[in-house]
């Protein structure tokens, strides 16, 4: 048996809550079994982010969630990995000229993610052809392929854990935190009591860090 890969194209799905003109642009990434929606909502209940452009995009790998039928989504499996991530990237930042093209801003990009959007959350900032005000992650790690010379574009990040979180240990996040630092990242660690979850506690961490890249 010979195994090749053949690229090919496909109809990515993004949301879109548009602010004032010129705002900011404030991206998300779901987790994995969700939908943009989930992300979006997300979003949406942090206080503050109404003075920002919401944009939620949404895993190309769709699937049906087996007890409801439901559709949900995810960003990549190990097979193929490096071939998923090339073409995640490519997705993200069509997706991010098209939406910038249609709400333009002079303002800096904040990415977002939680859980399995962690990972995507800072590989589209470290990625960005746009300048990256910072990254929100809860709940998820740093990807081990991203170079520290190319982490040094996250000029800051909210780096959220729940103290029950088993898959999000104490030691991934103390090592994110390390590996933030050293790439140059300004780290604001937030570990609250909870497990694996998007908190109250990371929805009134986020409002801040949010209000502050404002100035």
């Amino acid at each position: 048996m010979i195994e090749r890969t053949i690229a090919t194209t496909t109809h990515g799905r993004y949301l879109v809550a548009p602010s004032t003109a010129s705002a900011p642009l404030l991206v998300a990434f779901h987790g994995y079994a969700e939908l943009a929606e989930a992300a979006l909502d997300r979003l949406r209940a942090i206080p503050g982010a109404d003075r920002w452009t919401l944009l939620s995009i949404q895993g190309l790998n769709r699937f049906y969630q087996r007890r409801t039928n439901d559709v949900i989504a995810g960003w990549m499996t190990r097979q193929d990995r490096e071939l998923a991530i090339a073409d995640n990237l490519a997705f993200v930042s069509s997706v991010l000229d098209a939406v910038l093209r249609e709400w333009p801003t002079t303002r800096p990009v904040v990415f977002s993610g939680f859980s399995q959007g962690v990972a995507m959350a800072f590989r589209a900032a470290a990625a960005s052809a746009h300048d990256v005000a910072g990254v929100i992650a809860a709940g998820g790690d740093v990807p081990p392929e991203i170079s520290p010379d190319r982490l040094a574009a996250v000029h800051s990040v909210l780096l959220c854990r729940g103290t029950r979180d088993e898959w999000y240990t104490a030691e991934k996040f103390s090592a994110d935190r390390r590996r933030l630092i050293d790439a140059g990242a300004a780290v604001t660690p937030l570990e609250f009591d909870g497990g694996h979850d998007w908190s109250p506690e990371v929805v009134a961490a986020a409002s801040q860090f949010l209000a502050e890249r404002l100035g």
